[in-house]
């Protein structure tokens, strides 16, 4: 049951936690600024480019991946300033146009590219590839301290713990300035705070997030966990430091919840498959994202 258990759930189990943490610490700072759906941007505008990514450098790697999200994230950025100036329309509705577009652009990019060698096309675009991410090698539990079966862990794994580090020390190293330009941009600049650019290295943090998750869970899990565990944790406090431990522990509970009830819940109800764990981490974030709308105890206080 233990060597089983190493080999096909552990593995899972942490790449989703990695992922939601990762996603929600600065999903924090993107909600209490009222850009939440920064992170949902970002989701629909990485996959345009990753996928060209992809079909230039033949990988599905980190490096690559990150270059070409960050050129459709520019090219999103041009994109929406002619839409807003040559339409003369709303900034949010542009915004909604080109996110879309480019979307739909990926998808058909996908659909019209030979991607049978990796695990890039539509299906994982969405939901990811989360219960394929086992790992061969491992016996059991001593496996963890096994430098050969190590090395046989899921590319996933250490590529998210990198992102999460990466993500975790910006936030530990900037941690007063984006706390004060969060909560008083005016006050911040007076201090002599650059907040334009801290806040688009807040964007760039949420962008690894989402990039180095996207192979592995795809854009449901990252849209959910930019915004779900954040705003939970929002109506359980009212301090900046709590709440982001409080969105830690919703985005770790949402992980190991809904794998376990993707894998388990059908069949304790009698039916015969398992569901998507992407589709059921979210469906659990949500429903954790609605207990403490009606049961946190500063939901009141929240506009």
């Amino acid at each position: 049951m233990g060597a089983e258990f190493v080999a096909l759930s552990l593995p899972p189990i942490l790449i989703g936690v990695l992922v939601a943490v990762a996603c929600a610490l600065p999903g924090n700072f993107l909600l209490l600024r009222r850009q939440a759906l920064i992170g949902d941007a970002i989701s629909h505008v990485v996959l345009p480019g990753i996928v060209v990514a992809f079909l230039v450098t033949g990988l599905i790697a980190t490096g690559p991946m990150l270059l070409g999200a960050a050129a459709a994230a520019v090219i999103a950025v041009i994109a929406i300033e002619a839409v807003r100036r040559l339409g003369r329309i709303e900034a949010g509705a542009a915004m909604g146009v080109i996110f879309t577009a480019m979307f739909a652009g990926g998808v058909l990019l996908l659909e019209q590219s030979d991607t049978s060698s990796v695990h890039l096309d539509v299906e994982h675009a969405l939901y990811g590839n989360l219960e394929s991410l086992i790992w061969l090698d491992a016996t059991g539990w001593a496996s963890l301290l096994d430098p050969a079966a190590l090395a046989g862990l899921p590319v996933e794994l250490p590529r998210m713990v990198l992102a999460l580090v990466v993500i975790a020390l910006f936030l530990w190293l900037f941690w007063r300035p984006l706390a004060l330009s969060t909560f008083d941009e005016g006050f911040s600049r007076g201090l002599g705070i650059r907040t334009a650019p801290l806040g688009l290295a807040l964007v760039i943090m949420s962008a690894i997030a989402a990039v180095a998750a996207f192979d592995a869970v795809g854009s449901i899990i990252v849209i959910a966990m930019f915004i779900c565990p954040p705003a939970a944790a929002r109506m359980m406090t009212n301090r900046l430091g709590h709440q982001v431990a409080w969105s830690v522990l919703f985005a770790a509970l949402a992980a190991v919840l809904g794998y376990v009830l993707a894998g388990y819940g059908p069949l304790w109800i009698g039916a015969n498959a398992s569901v998507s764990a992407a589709g059921m981490i979210a469906t659990v974030s949500g429903i954790i994202l609605g207990v403490a709308a009606v049961a946190g105890p500063h939901r009141t206080r929240n506009s």
